[in-house]
């Protein structure tokens, strides 16, 4: 798979009440195959799913070249951006909230996906 371009959507997180029926799901609607009870194979990135969320909803990460910087970009921008993770096999990650409370977030993916 090519490296996504900045700016464009590069990972999925799926949280809902039960991440095995979310996963049978998307599994059997796009044919995307699951990995380690964990998440799904989408034809050009990986989607993530975890359960126990009290509100269902699908998390939307952009690729960025430099983390750091575009969380200071979110901050100036009067954002929130929290710090960074790291997430062994699929990238960093900072969750982010921009105006009237819409939750995003960049990615910076692993150098081969």
């Amino acid at each position: 798979m090519t490296q996504p371009a900045p700016g464009q959507v590069s990972f999925l997180e799926i949280g809902s009440q039960d991440a095995a029926a979310i996963r049978a799901f998307f599994g059997a609607v796009f044919g995307w195959p699951s990995h380690d009870e964990a998440w799904l194979q989408a034809p050009t990135m990986k989607v993530g799913t975890h359960g126990d969320d009290p509100a269902p909803q699908i998390y939307v990460y952009f690729k960025v070249d430099d983390l750091e910087a575009a969380a200071a970009r979110v901050r100036a921008a009067g954002g929130e951006a929290e710090a960074a993770s790291d997430e062994p096999g699929f990238g960093r990650f900072v969750n982010c909230v921009g105006p009237g409370g819409l939750a995003f977030g960049l990615h910076s993916p692993p150098l081969t996906l």
